[in-house]
């Protein structure tokens, strides 16, 4: 086998220039991806369809050569998986059924790894299909991030609703919480099973929790996540990524057991720096700045690579890659970072 840079540097090696891959990668910035989504028909037909889903997880592989691939899918699928409806609207991103403390009672995994059974398929023809050396990352939403829809039925500014259920039915948002870890911990078990060199935990809502919540909903339910995946794959790299987390960060790694962090665009590159100390980096570009380009694209860049090149480093974006971001800002992104010296 080749070398696989990203899951090099995951394990804890420095390798120079970074290897690089972006969150979103497979999105709504390439017109391929636009072609391929107009033929599914559907958000979720194209992420429970294996010729789709591989289809698109490649291109921007072929596109851009990046060091990793992540699975073509959704955080969500975890719920519907459980029985609860989904639904995308343009505009509007996803939908579901807001759900209750009955409604939480009465949910049943019985079915999710045979719901879930086209997204394993889609991870084995990826690793088949993939270049030897491109690493390939399965993932899945944290607990709290999943549950925070679940609740709402939707995105809000600050997941208020998610946060109140919380506070006043702590006993069934517990329940919750612990069903959403244990599936979602065999998962991504799954997904390392079907050829997945490394997983990656988003908990995109991270940010919005006070310190005493943040432990109890973050830290807790990925910690339960980490300890049942390693018990299968002890060897498997975790990445987790707390958004918004800030000063938190600090004790992540430690409390969860995650091997390595994914960094928001707002944490400082001092601290970067010091959490690079533990292990393995990835981040962490404000997307704005892919978008505008030039200097502010180019000075951006250069600070990172500048200040993390000397440890366990991935390139990354510090949030998902938006729609309306140019192409040749990624082709510029790239040639800077691989010819940084």
């Amino acid at each position: 086998m080749s070398h696989r840079k990203t899951l090099d540097v995951l394990k804890g090696e420095t390798v120079f220039p970074p290897p690089i891959w972006m969150m979103r990668q497979a999105g709504r910035y390439l017109p391929e991806y636009k072609a391929t989504r107009k033929e599914a028909g559907s958000f979720l037909n194209l992420c429970y369809n294996p010729d789709l889903a591989v289809e698109v997880t490649l291109q921007p592989i072929r596109r851009f050569g990046f060091d990793a691939s992540i699975l073509f899918s959704d955080i969500l699928v975890v719920p519907h998986a459980l029985g609860r409806d989904l639904r995308f609207e343009e505009g509007r991103g996803p939908l579901l059924t807001p759900i209750d403390a009955s409604g939480i009672a009465k949910l049943d995994d019985g079915g999710f790894h045979d719901h879930l059974a086209a997204v394993y398929e889609t991870v084995k023809r990826l690793r088949k299909e993939l270049p030897d050396e491109t690493t390939l990352l399965g993932f899945c939403g944290a607990p709290w991030t999943v549950a925070t829809y679940m609740i709402a039925g939707h995105g809000t500014p600050d997941q208020a609703p998610a946060r109140l259920f919380a506070l006043r039915e702590p006993e069934a948002f517990a329940a919750l919480i612990d069903m959403l870890a244990d599936v979602s911990a065999d998962y991504l078990v799954r997904q390392i099973d079907a050829g997945a060199d490394a997983v990656q935990i988003f908990d995109s809502w991270a940010g919005v929790l006070d310190e005493l919540s943040f432990d109890r909903w973050c830290v807790k339910p990925v910690a339960r996540m980490v300890e049942r995946v390693r018990a299968v794959h002890p060897e498997t790299p975790i990445i987790g990524f707390p958004k918004g987390a800030g000063a938190h960060y600090a004790g992540y790694r430690r409390l969860t057991g995650v091997t390595a962090l994914g960094l928001d665009w707002t944490v400082p590159l001092g601290t970067a720096r010091r959490l690079q100390a533990e292990g393995a980096v990835q981040g962490n570009l404000d997307p704005l700045r892919l978008i505008a380009g030039g200097d502010a694209l180019d000075e951006g860049v250069d600070a990172i690579v500048e200040a993390l090149r000397h440890g366990p480093f991935v390139f990354n974006l510090g949030h998902g890659i938006t729609p309306d971001t140019p192409i040749e800002h990624v082709e510029a992104m790239l040639k800077r970072v691989r010819e940084t010296v």
